[in-house]
This record gives C-alpha cells, structure tokens and sequence, in this order.
C-alpha cells in the first residue's frame, strides 16, 4: 500500500534510522540536474528513469521502508506504483516533496555526495588536517624539499588529469603501499585530489595510521593547481604495481590492527556473515574493496565492488539504506580496516571481514533484470520511415548528447518527461539511444499507454552517420526544454573556467555550516 508522509514524520522515522534501531531509504526519484540543485541531506538519488533497474543495488530488502520525494509534480506516484509492481510493501510519498522540505525550514543541499564532502570538511575542522597551499607546494619544488605527492582518487581519474609528479595511490590503498612509495621517513607526503575531500581524508588516514612522516593535504586538489595558473599534467601512468612486499603487508597489517583498536572496529567472521544475509530483519551490504580485477578474478557471493577509498568519498553511490549493516573486506585487511573506521565516525553500523579462507565467485549478478525486448529497426527501414514522415523519433540520449547533434524531427526526452509527448497514432515510435535501460523502461511504458508499434534504433547515432543521414544541431523541444538529466553544478567544474571551480570549492567549505541538529549529530569525528 502507498502511503503519503509528512516532513515532521520523516524526521521523526529517520532519527530512529540515524540510530541504528531501524531501517529506511530515502529516495530522491528526479533527474540529475533537479537532484543537484537542491536535495535532502540524507536523500539517495535514485532516478526515476532508472528506477526499477537500480532499485535492488540501494535497496537490497523488499520489506525496507522507502520514502520517495520529487518536485510536487506526480512523478513520485508513479516512481510508487514502479516500486510497488517491483514488489516493494512498505513505500511512502512525501508530501509536497522537495518543495515541502524547504517550506518547512529545512535545508536542500546543491551538489552530490553530500554525507561525505560534509564529513571531509568536519574531519579537516575537528582534526586539524594539515594542508599546503598549490603556491606552497611550488615553492617546496623550487627549494628541493624531500616530498612525493600520491594522488588519493581512483586510477581513472587519475589519468584524465593530475598534479605533475604525482603517483596514483586511491586513499584506502595508502596505509597499504605507503612504505613501498615513500623513499624515507624524511619525505613529506602530499596527498591530492580534485577538490577538498579525499586530499583531507587520505592525507588523515597516514595521520591516524601512525606514520612518522610529515603528512599534509593539498589544499583544494587539482582545482587549487589550476586556479594558482599551474599546469596539470594529462595522461599520466605512474600506477603501481598490484604486489606489496610481504614485509610491507605486514607493517601495514600491525598499523591497521592498532587503528581497530583504538577506534573500536569490529571483526566478524564469514559464518556470521553468511547469517546476516539472509537475515530477513536487517539490510547487509557486503562491499569489496580491491581492484576491480581483483574482484572480477574472484569475489565473496553477495559482494559489491567499491574501490578503495571511494565508498568514503561517495557512501550514497553504493549505500541507500539508513541503519543497513555494512561488512568490508580485502585480501590483507588494511583497506578493509582505513575504510569501515572512517564509515564508523560516519555514522555507519559498519564491520571488517576477516582473513579467513574463504569461498570466491567470478560471477555474481546484482541488480534488478531487464526483461522487456524491444524491436529493432535497422537503419534502410528507419530512413525510409523519416523519409515518408512516418516516424515519430524520441531521442533518449542525454540532452547534452542531443544539442550536440540529433535527427531531424527527433524530440527529446527523458522517462518522467514521458506523459507531457501526445504522440500521433498513425506514427511508428523510433528510439534513439545509447541506453538499454532507457530504453526498455520508456518502451514499457509506451505499452502501457498502448502506443505501437515501438522501434528501437539498431546502432542508434554511430548507425545513423554510416547511413549518411540528416542531422541537426540545437536546442530542447519547446515542450520541455528544460534540461532536467544535466548536473552543471559537478559537471561544469573541470571545464577549465575559474569561476565554477571557485563556487564548486566555496560550496564544500560551507557544507557544515549548513547543517541542522539531525544532521550534525550523525557524525562523531573521533580525536585520538
């Protein structure tokens, strides 16, 4: 049954989940762009575009009690119904939405990832992180200072764009490979990223792991490098290697050890873990945090892979249930061990796997299938459709996609947009993306509203150009030109203009002070 919420319940239901002494997925169901615009603070974006295919990752338990939120305007009711026929029982719509929240006095937060950006900033605030500034950091370049800078992002990221000099090494990695990278206790180490949060939380890590050396972060990252007029380095490749000497393993594995004690980290046991999942009382999310060779080699049944360091940076990309039990593991222990006491000070109900031997799959299927077959059409039939204006095309390509280039006639759109198109009946429906999901979720709904035949384009756009077909450049449809799926406030800051980066690194700074009580009291940054 859907039931509507008020904001005073919510409130209410989740300090009994902030607790741990329940359970609840707070789930934004709007586009990208709407999401980042202004959001609750323990919201989980879950588009509704994407919901029934993403739903199982962030809500494993049918049982869990869901609250969904939109902008006021019904696409809460059919993110419900979509939930309900998923065959989720306990959802809730609250009422008024976003624009309620804010009506109420309640804050809605720009950006992503807000849990952990804001527990970055109050880590530097309560701990004092030690920092450098990029001029700083030139300066110890031009006196020959000992230092090495590690980049604490992931490989990827990496690669696209780095501080010169710098090493690869994703933060939860860096107790792990830190004496194997660092030449000599002598050597401060600089730990960047493209912002603030995981320069702060990877250059804290070494700190609480106890490393005598000195351990500063890179003010503001790869941003700060660019807005002092410095030059990053493109295409870099110093990765290291997998292996780590046993004798580092093992300092490592002793500094870890002493990390659990004091910060109180349990160890569980693969038998009790093998209980919470199935566990029909409580939600388990059993994260890996090894490579992802590492973990498509061979991984626990049940697992998920979270790269080191990322599930800290970004917790709500993996985790969309509050009071939800978190296990972690590696091969070693160390990642597993930096990570869960930094989702503890987090507020996060959170365990270590132990090194046991244990049982490893290479496949293991996660999130929810896709059922619906839709038609393809090649490309001779499609022109000829577009030729005899027979066709009515919708391009389900982002919109940024679609003002670079689309078909002539083609409308744009996206799934919750879906209702607002009066398609004629004596057209045959063409799909055009780069997107299975969209395009089976927008398909099924087109059946539902018994609009056939539905097509979708074989090869879509790379198809297209092979044909020699039209295209246009150019704006949304008057119908809604709003670009709803774009988040320009994260997307727009690596464009190399200033001022985005400047209201990017603004906007993290002044996360804490946005914080209610409800909010604030989630987090215990621990002082040791």
């Amino acid at each position: 049954m859907i039931k509507y919420m008020s904001v005073e319940n919510l409130r209410i239901k989740l300090d009994v989940a902030l607790a741990n002494q329940g359970e609840l997925a707070i789930l934004d169901v709007r586009e990208a762009g709407q999401y980042a615009a202004g959001h609750l603070f323990f919201a989980t974006h879950v588009p509704y575009s994407r919901l029934e295919f993403d739903i199982e990752a962030f809500v494993p338990r049918r049982i869990t009690s869901i609250v969904v939120y939109d902008d006021a305007d019904g696409v809460s009711e059919k993110a419900a119904a979509a939930l309900q026929h998923t065959g989720y029982v306990d959802i809730s719509i609250l009422e008024g939405g976003a624009p309620s929240w804010a009506a109420n006095g309640h804050t809605l937060y720009e950006g992503v990832n807000l849990p952990s950006k804001t527990f970055g900033e109050l880590v530097e605030i309560e701990l004092g992180t030690p920092r450098v500034s990029a001029d700083q950091l030139v300066r110890m370049q031009k006196d020959g200072d000992n230092f090495i800078i590690l980049d604490g992002r992931t490989p990827e990221e990496y690669g696209r764009f780095n501080i010169p000099g710098g090493i690869s090494c994703p933060n939860a990695e860096l107790p792990l490979r830190f004496d194997d990278l660092v030449p000599s206790s002598e050597t401060t180490v600089v730990i960047n990223c493209a912002g603030r949060t995981r320069s702060i939380i990877g250059a804290q890590t070494l700190i609480n792991f106890g490393v005598s050396n000195k351990v500063v972060a890179l003010e503001n990252g790869t941003q700060g490098w660019s807005l002092a007029d410095l030059e990053l380095e493109y295409g870099a490749n110093r990765i290291p290697s997998m292996n780590v000497a046993q004798k580092d393993c093992q300092v490592a594995q002793a500094r870890a050890k002493n990390v659990a004690e004091r910060y109180d980290v349990s160890l569980i046991d693969w038998e009790t873990v093998a209980k919470w999942q199935i566990d029909e009382t409580r939600t388990l999310f059993l994260m890996d945090l090894r490579s992802r060779d590492e973990y498509m080699r061979g991984h626990l049944p049940g697992s998920v892979h979270a790269p080191g360091g990322q599930l800290v940076q970004a917790t709500d990309r993996w985790i969309g249930v509050r009071g939800a039990r978190i296990v972690v593991y590696d091969d070693i222990g160390v990642q597993a061990t930096c990570t869960a006491h930094w989702l503890k000070q987090m507020g996060w109900d959170v365990y270590v796997l132990s090194q046991e031997t244990r049982t490893l799959v290479s496949k293991d299927v996660h999130g929810s299938k896709l059922n619906s077959e839709v038609p393809r059409i090649g490309a001779e039939h499609f022109l000829e459709l577009v030729l005899n204006e027979t066709a009515y095309i919708l391009d389900l390509r982002s919109s940024k996609d679609f003002e670079s280039e689309h078909i002539i006639g083609a409308n744009w759109c996206v799934r919750p947009l879906l209702d607002q198109i009066s398609i004629p009946s004596d057209r045959e429906v063409v799909l055009v993306a780069d997107d299975p999901v969209a395009v089976a979720l927008v398909a099924g709904d087109l059946t539902h509203r018994s609009i056939e035949p539905v097509y979708v384009f074989d090869g879509g756009m790379v198809a297209w150009h092979e044909a020699g077909g039209d295209l246009v450049e150019g704006e949304l449809n008057s119908s809604h030109p709003e670009r709803i799926d774009f988040a320009a406030f994260t997307a727009e800051r690596h464009s190399g203009n200033k001022s985005h980066m400047r209201q990017y690194l603004e906007w993290e700074i002044n996360l804490v002070n946005q914080l209610d009580e409800q909010e604030r009291g989630v987090f215990n940054v621990m002082k040791m």
